[in-house]
């Protein structure tokens, strides 16, 4: 009989435990009678109120309290486990990139500390219904108001699954040159060649013009350059492959080369290509390269022209004047004693 009556018991129990809101308001009642015995004078009346208060919160929340503690510390030792084994696997999986696993892991701890924060608060008997649904309509609100950053967290979730670029690759967006540092649910974070970080809303990523140099197996790079009309691209072109002899940076299986672009108004432009297998390379190595062509042209006496301007004069006859009239001294603005009157 005595275990049968037990659920009972605890069943009694609950139903006699005081409410959070009820609390509450007892409370509020409390400490306007302290206001008032205080504005009144009497001071041991309302050190007796508030000895009486704490002793009624103290009975009325210490149960609540523990037991918020206690489902707490369940919650977040589960969820400590859980996001171990999810960073782990994400680790090891060779599918999910560096990027995405930051997401699926902050999306994780998002939902599981609104989880947790739910169960603390349905301890203390506070309607967890209502309050879910009176922060519906503050996201809703919050919706609108935050357009723009929306947009980004979309964009950053397509940017994500679509994966048309990851963490570490050499990008070009908007005439910028840089490589992936982060991928947030905002935005995308580049660090340039002079190791300045350009950070990009994720939507200008979506819609903006992007050449990502680092998705295929090896990456052009072009060297261009000019030589003089009197000069011969074959030779040019000899001089130019012979730089690339033995340099292991380049893709073996695609040769350099060296084309003519261009019959230019002073010059013949030419372009020397050749692909490399790390596309970090790409800048160091066409500067590199740059300096190459041109020492190794000024050493074959190949000459690289530069624009000027010739000016060639025909039947001048006006200017025979100007020659045979006589110089005036800028000093003293006279003519020599020797000029001619």
């Amino acid at each position: 009989m005595r275990f049968q009556s037990a659920p009972q018991d605890v069943q009694d129990s609950l139903d006699v435990a005081p409410d959070s809101s009820d609390v509450i308001g007892e409370l509020g009642r409390e400490v306007g009678e302290t206001g008032r015995l205080l504005v009144s004078g009497d001071l041991q009346g309302v050190v007796d109120r508030i000895l009486a208060g704490a002793q009624s919160m103290l009975e009325a929340f210490l149960p609540a309290t523990i037991s918020a503690v206690f489902v707490f510390l369940v919650f977040y030792l589960g969820y400590r486990a859980i996001a171990g084994v999810l960073d782990a696997s994400l680790r090891r999986s060779n599918r999910v990139d560096e990027g995405l696993r930051h997401l699926l892991v902050r999306s994780f701890r998002i939902a599981a500390w609104a989880m947790i924060f739910v169960m603390v608060l349905s301890q203390f008997g506070i309607d967890v219904t209502a309050l879910l649904a009176g922060l519906s309509i503050v996201g809703i609100a919050v919706g609108f108001a935050a357009k723009d950053t929306l947009e980004n967290f979309i964009s950053g979730i397509a940017i994500m699954l679509d994966r048309p670029f990851h963490v570490g690759d050499y990008l070009n967006v908007d005439g910028t040159y840089g490589q992936v540092q982060q991928i947030t649910l905002r935005s995308t974070r580049l660090r340039t060649v002079n190791d300045e970080i350009m950070v990009m809303p994720n939507i200008a990523m979506i819609n903006q013009k992007l050449v990502n140099h680092s998705l295929m197996q090896s990456l052009r790079v072009v060297v261009p350059f000019g030589i003089a009309y009197k000069e011969y691209p074959a030779e040019a072109r000899e001089v130019v492959l012979g730089l690339f002899e033995g340099d292991t940076r380049l893709d073996p299986e695609r040769p350099p080369r060296v084309v003519v672009t261009e019959m230019a108004d002073s010059a013949v432009n030419l372009e020397a290509r050749f692909f490399i297998l790390n596309p970090g390379l790409e800048v160091p190595m066409r500067l590199e390269y740059t300096e190459k062509i041109r020492e190794a042209l000024r050493e074959a006496n190949i000459e690289i022209p530069f624009p000027h301007l010739q000016m060639f004069i025909d039947g001048a006859d006006g200017l025979r004047d100007v020659q045979s009239s006589p110089t005036v001294d800028p000093g003293t603005g006279s003519k020599p004693d020797n000029a001619s009157s």
